[in-house]
């Protein structure tokens, strides 16, 4: 009896300590699940400037303060059993910066350009190949930190993935977010951060790489290879050839720094599939809510599809089954974008139509 009593004076307590920003109409505990205060009632100004009351003073009283829509009422949620998660420590971070590095330059040297001779000229294509690669999945993963700390989202150190038996040399990296975004707003800023970084450099890169390539006759007396075009790829390529390639027989051997390039478009296109804790997904849903969920059936559906003609997509079919599933639900979820900011996520839309590429790599000449 005593320590139900206790929870009914915490929600009194809690209740007073906002009353000058939120007019309480009901109390609730154990809801919507054990230990959370739920708080009903109206909003005395707008959630933005409302949460900054509300969230510092939940936390003086040890709770983390959720806002949500709770039928024609605004509802609290005040709960105490919210764990971040832990950014791993330096070193983890460093080694695996380390070990990517040497990972991609061995790609860059035995898949990408292996040296036909000894000496700087013979290392150059394929290390200019990791070089440029790496400068631009580092500035989209700093995209994210920076943003993240000037929006007060706090994130990990990247932690790159080295894996040496592919093109890239790597399967990317990803940061941890130590709790939730503020609101939509920071979600929004921290999601499209990292791809307009790495496009900032991925595509400077790819026009300089294609400057270096030539165009010439498709060959097929051997084992050879076409990476597929994104919509952007297609447009720069007629922009500096003046023709759309491939086509009648001919393409353009791209050299390895174009590669590295076009690898750009391709990680930010992987990275900007609407859906969970992708960087798309944290857009989306900055845009429509939780309705952003409901995208998720028809892309794994679609990369099925696709999946017969790349049979990778089935990976990511099985990765964004997953991740796809939960979104990076803000802390006030009341608070709407501006026009602004909601140009800048339909923008985003856009871009992820434009670097999209339906079959990324074609192999040909094996049998």
């Amino acid at each position: 009896m005593d320590e139900i009593l206790a929870i009914h004076d915490v929600g009194h307590q809690l209740a007073q300590s906002i009353s000058g920003v939120f007019e309480v109409v009901d109390i609730t505990h154990n809801h919507p699940q054990s230990g959370v205060i739920r708080l009903r009632g109206r909003l005395r100004r707008d959630p933005d400037s409302a949460y900054a009351v509300i969230g510092p003073r939940f936390k003086a009283l040890g709770y983390t303060a959720l806002l949500r829509e709770d039928d024609e009422l605004t509802a609290i949620w005040a709960d105490p059993n919210q764990r971040t998660l832990k950014a791993p420590k330096v070193w983890v971070n460093a080694l695996l910066l380390v070990l990517t590095i040497i990972s991609v330059i061995f790609a860059g040297l035995f898949w990408i350009a292996p040296p036909q001779e000894l000496g700087w000229a013979g290392l150059a294509p394929g290390l200019g190949f990791a070089a440029s690669l790496l400068t631009i999945l580092m500035a989209h993963e700093m995209g994210h930190y920076f943003m993240g700390r000037k929006v007060g989202v706090k994130l990990s150190l990247p932690l790159f993935i080295p894996f040496p038996f592919n093109f890239f040399g790597t399967m990317g990296a990803a940061e941890v977010m130590e709790g939730r975004p503020r609101n939509r707003r920071a979600l929004l800023a921290v999601g499209a951060a990292g791809p307009l970084a790495g496009l900032l450099f991925a595509v400077p890169i790819l026009v300089y790489g294609l400057l270096l390539s030539e165009v010439g006759p498709i060959v097929t007396d051997g084992p050879y290879y076409l990476e597929g075009n994104s919509l952007l790829y297609l447009g720069i390529k007629y922009l500096i050839f003046g023709r759309i390639l491939p086509g009648d027989g001919l393409d353009v051997f791209i050299h390895p720094v174009a590669f590295a390039g076009w690898g750009g478009l391709f990680v930010t296109a992987l990275n900007l599939i609407p859906v969970g804790q992708l960087d798309g997904g944290h857009i989306l849903y900055a845009l429509f809510g939780k309705r952003a969920s409901w995208v998720l059936w028809p892309i794994l559906v679609f990369l099925i599809i696709l999946g017969t003609q790349w049979w990778a997509w089935y990976l990511w079919v099985f990765m964004l089954y997953f991740l796809g599933r939960t979104h990076a639900e803000p802390l006030d979820n009341l608070t709407q974008l501006r026009p602004g900011e909601r140009a800048l996520g339909l923008l985003m839309m856009i871009i992820a139509v434009l670097v999209f590429t339906p079959i990324p790599i074609q192999v040909f000449g094996l049998n």
